[in-house]
């Protein structure tokens, strides 16, 4: 079986742009859902829904992988499950190393959509000498001093950080020198790598950041909406109290 360090993603070398690269998960996602449900083909509106995109951006996509649908009929749902698959360099298997088996780095070890996608855990590290030998989903954690001979023992490429900040950079650095060329960092900090390196930041609190200006600014609509609401009623009635002439009643008493 094909590992990691000996074969590399396609999606470069055809020249397909990183937007779309970064959106072919998503397609991947919502076909192997169609797929488990036995759904034998989808329209690209269908599929652009799922995915959360608009659809011509989702035919703009798949013209990137040389496929353009039926018309009439849609997408053949298993044949672009392989292909996306392929493109995303998925129909092989990826070994991984998780550095750092706190709270985070166990939930990862412990995630079961990994195998289902390609990836394969080969071993879990941290700094912890009281964590050495202890099993996490099944697999005994190694201590950081075998950092490099792990990595070169299993072949892996891909590495995953879940160390606190002040750490990460130092174990990107011996990642990196041993041969590991694309990493997942789940540390808030950035790391420096040098060109040839890939990094995925995934930064949970930033997120919610985001998540917490939205709501901000929902709210902040809804007040000035309900503030809007009161004075637009009262110049209604003020306008109703004014006769034509905008300074007596319209109807005088009898």
């Amino acid at each position: 079986m094909a590992t990691g360090r000996t074969h590399r993603p396609a999606t470069r070398s055809r020249g397909i742009p990183e937007a779309t690269v970064a959106r072919l998960p998503l397609y991947l996602r919502a076909l192997t859902a169609l797929s488990e449900r036995s759904v034998p083909t989808v329209s690209s509106e269908e599929l652009a829904a799922a995915a959360g995109v608009n659809s011509a951006k989702l035919r703009k996509d798949f013209s990137y992988l040389g496929s353009y649908g039926t018309r009439g009929v849609g997408y053949d749902v298993e044949y672009l499950v392989y292909q996306i698959s392929r493109e995303l360099g998925l129909t092989q298997d990826w070994p991984v190393v998780i550095v750092g088996i706190g709270n985070l780095g166990a939930a990862l070890a412990n995630y079961g959509g990994f195998a289902s996608r390609g990836f394969r855990v080969a071993a879990l590290i941290d700094a912890d000498p009281a964590m050495a030998g202890k099993p996490v989903a099944g697999i005994p954690v190694q201590h950081t001093d075998d950092l490099e001979k792990i990595i070169q023992d299993n072949g892996v490429s891909i590495g995953v950080i879940a160390t606190p900040a002040g750490a990460a950079q130092q174990v990107c650095d011996r990642l990196v020198a041993a041969g590991v060329t694309s990493i997942l960092n789940f540390a808030p900090t950035v790391l420096n790598v040098p060109d040839g390196v890939d990094v995925r930041k995934v930064d949970l609190s930033i997120e919610l950041q985001i998540l917490a200006f939205h709501e901000q600014r929902k709210a902040g609509e809804e007040s000035a909406a309900d503030t809007a609401l009161p004075a637009a009623a009262a110049a209604r009635k003020a306008s109703a109290d004014q006769g034509p002439d905008g300074d007596v009643p319209a109807v005088m008493p009898a």
